[in-house]
């Protein structure tokens, strides 16, 4: 996510060892020549902690200290690992293994089941919930779809903390785990879900750590030759290791040191998947000869944003806050944090859409924003507001960009095209790079404008959009490129899945944001009960939900808004308090830090749309039910309740919208979303006023649409449509 120039996106290889030094700070520096011995890089958020390491391994390899082949260096998400390769690539030192725990696993244990086992290695179980479920049935336990969720979510914990199913029940007590159902139960669904997978001689995610430690503990032979295969382990996000993962790094090991691990106390967020920052902590425990570098200058994030960081950790309590870092931001002044109140999560979701339309008109990429909640069923109503305001959004977590299958498509196409040539007769005409990319593309579904509407087509068109700009940017980076040249770029990112960004605002739970930055990011429902969340009773648990805080208060380069809602529906009782752990560093909260630590000038009392009026709770026209779910409100009715909808009008209601959102040049959501549509085809709206209580047409939509939509309605022809966006 992080904004590139063309000198960045495509940098020169440096010419020697030496010149991969270059650029570094004294701190990065010195990790970069520690390339001996146990190495502990203690790396605050935006602090370059990925540039130290990537270029350690790179100077070692250039320097010839450092065999590529024999060095591993493992992370925790494929798009880390990604961007790793994809960095050494740039720095010179191809070959060197960069995965994941679960990756170099799995290769190791392909690789030798045969020698060890024999036979091929059983079937990966792509998803276990469908057997989960099985399992749970063979028990006579009923789970719905959010308690299979949960069971199979405490499936793997138990996994990787190698807790076999009879422990189950003692290893949840003993942990403080506030378990989904009873432990006894989900001990014996595990039970069953382990039996099930014998019977059909299938494994799990989890069991490729678990059978690769097993090989490694039995077979000496095999342990030893993956040893002198590595000589050298690089490990990133340390403070996210499980158990399992350490004792297979243990094993990796054996009796050497030459291992760095770089890791922040202050960021584990995952101990719910069995991750501990205890290996990080214990490692001078462990290596009291380790040398150990702390990185702090922040270059990611303004000094007001890092100032609210460091004041969130300034309040943290127990052992990963007593090792917190104090950032030092390396950037320029910038705005101050926006915090604002809202009085309902609808209000709140359309404040941050207008604002985010504001950052937009001043300049800010829509791939430079980012909306982030504490759970992902939080993201429905942003979804629905961002929509209702025109504005582009992708949600985090979609299936990888080289293997959708539009992109492998336009690679089998541009592949062939630099084939052919000047035999190709879609290039007739096309002299520049970009423009061949566009001409190729364009039999691909690539168009100069975005479709109207959205889903999949207007995934699909983003995609190739994001492969047109990469052409683009690429022949302005390399001068004279060839297609030919474009497509070898795009096989090595490919291979190392360095993907180029899709353009859209990002929506995202806090987890998933891990990793990434954006120049600005909106914190949103930030209430007690969200924020900590409600099942979070632990003083350990809390602190994790303080730190969770902090990862996203990180991620925010220059632009950061802080928002909560007084209450869930309009109207509701404004019981909801903002949560605890802004407390002394947001306006009006008590005694406040040091100078900046505020806000600059009060909390906002957001409106939503700066015309929004109070309203009474929502009911259900047909039942009388209060609604409390955006799309329920937007219509007005439940969503189990009859409908009444004009199937007549609604079509006629769509084809004026093509027309207008074409005219426009804007996807058809921008005019009115399809729940909007229904809403007016079930209410049959006869006056402006009747108009502007449906949800989704606010006054600029009524000015600018309002007149042709009661047309519409009373079943006559619009005169016309708007021409002025």
């Amino acid at each position: 996510m992080t904004a590139a120039t063309h000198s960045s996106l495509f940098p020169q290889v440096p010419e020697s060892a030496d010149a991969v030094l270059a650029g570094l700070d004294p701190e990065q520096r010195e990790v970069a020549l520690a390339l001996h011995g146990p190495v502990c890089v203690l790396a605050g958020a935006g602090t370059g902690k990925t540039r130290a390491i990537t270029h350690r391994i790179a100077y070692g390899v250039r320097a010839g200290i450092l065999p590529p082949a024999s060095v591993l260096a493992v992370t925790f998400t494929n798009r880390a690992a990604g961007e790793m390769r994809g960095r050494l690539r740039q720095l010179g030192a191809g070959g060197v293994q960069a995965r994941t725990f679960h990756s170099a696993a799995l290769r190791q244990l392909q690789y030798f089941w045969p020698k060890a086992v024999g036979g091929d290695l059983p079937r990966l179980l792509e998803r276990k919930v469908q057997l989960v479920a099985e399992a749970a049935a063979r028990c006579r336990v009923r789970l719905d779809r959010n308690e299979l969720r949960d069971v199979t979510g405490e499936i793997e914990w138990a996994k990787v903390t190698q807790t076999v199913p009879a422990d189950y029940p003692a290893a949840v007590a003993k942990s403080l785990r506030d378990a989904p159902r009873d432990a006894a139960e989900i001990g014996q669904i595990y039970a069953m879900y382990e039996q099930l997978k014998r019977d059909r001689g299938v494994i799990d995610f989890e069991d490729v750590l678990l059978l690769t430690v097993g090989i490694l503990q039995d077979r000496h032979d095999i342990a030893d030759q993956i040893r002198r295969q590595y000589q050298h382990f690089v490990v990133d996000e340390y403070q996210d290791v499980s158990p399992l993962q350490q004792r297979l790094l243990d094993l990796w090991l054996g009796d050497r040191d030459n291992l760095c691990v770089v890791g922040d106390a202050s960021q584990t967020i995952y101990s719910f998947t069995g991750a501990t920052p205890d290996h990080l902590l214990n490692f001078r425990v462990r290596h009291p000869d380790a040398t150990v570098v702390k990185l702090v200058r922040d270059y990611r994030s303004t000094p007001q944003v890092v100032h609210l960081a460091n004041g969130l950790l300034g309040q943290a309590r127990g052992r990963a806050a007593e090792h917190r870092l104090e950032l030092i931001s390396q950037r320029d002044p910038g705005p101050e944090p926006a915090y604002t109140e809202y009085p309902d999560e609808p209000a709140e979701a359309e404040g941050t859409a207008r604002r985010i339309r504001e950052l937009i008109a001043s300049g800010v990429p829509a791939g430079e924003i980012a909306v982030l909640y504490r759970i992902n069923a939080q993201s429905e109503v942003y979804e629905q507001a961002l929509a209702d305001a025109g504005v582009p959004y992708q949600l985090r977590g979609a299936e990888r960009f080289f293997e959708r299958e539009e992109v492998r498509k336009a690679g089998v196409a541009l592949r062939g095209a630099a084939r052919a040539g000047g035999n190709d007769a879609l290039l007739d005409d096309v002299d520049d790079l970009p423009a061949q990319v566009r001409a190729v593309l364009s039999s691909n579904g690539w168009t100069p404008e975005p479709p109207t509407g959205s889903g999949a087509v207007r995934d699909r068109w983003e995609s190739l959009a994001a492969l047109v700009r990469l052409a683009e940017d690429f022949a302005r980076a390399k001068p004279g490129a060839t297609l030919s040249d474009l497509v070898a770029e795009l096989d090595e990112r490919a291979a190392a899945q360095h993907a180029p960004t899709v353009q859209g605002v990002t929506l995202a739970s806090l987890h998933a944001a891990k990793g990434l930055e954006w120049d600005a990011v909106f914190l949103v429902g930030l209430t007690e009960g969200m924020m900590p969340i409600t099942y979070a009773k632990t003083d350990e648990q809390v602190e994790e939900e303080r730190r969770l805080l902090y990862v996203g208060v990180t991620r925010a380069r220059e632009h950061l808004s802080l928002s909560w809602a007084l209450s869930r529906s309009p109207g509701g009782r404004a019981s909801r308090r903002p949560t605890r752990f802004l407390k002394g560093l947001r306006p009006g909260s008590g005694k406040l830090g040091a100078a900046g630590a505020g806000g600059g000038g009060g909390i906002d009392r957001g409106s939503g749309s700066g015309r929004r009026k109070r309203r009474g709770p929502v009911l259900c026209r047909v039942c009388g039910a209060t609604l409390t779910e955006a799309g329920e409100m937007k219509l007005m009715r439940c969503e189990d309740c009859p409908s009444d909808m004009d199937e007549a009008l609604y079509e006629r209601l769509r084809e004026w919208r093509a027309e207008q959102a074409r005219g426009l040049g804007q996807p058809a959501y921008c005019v009115f979303t399809d729940k909007t549509l229904m809403a007016i085809a079930e209410q049959v709206p006869g006056s402006d006023g009747e108009l502007s209580a449906i949800s989704g047409v606010g006054a600029r939509k009524l000015d600018r649409f309002g007149a042709d939509v009661l047309v519409i309605c009373a079943g006559e022809e619009p005169g016309g449509g708007d021409e002025a966006v």
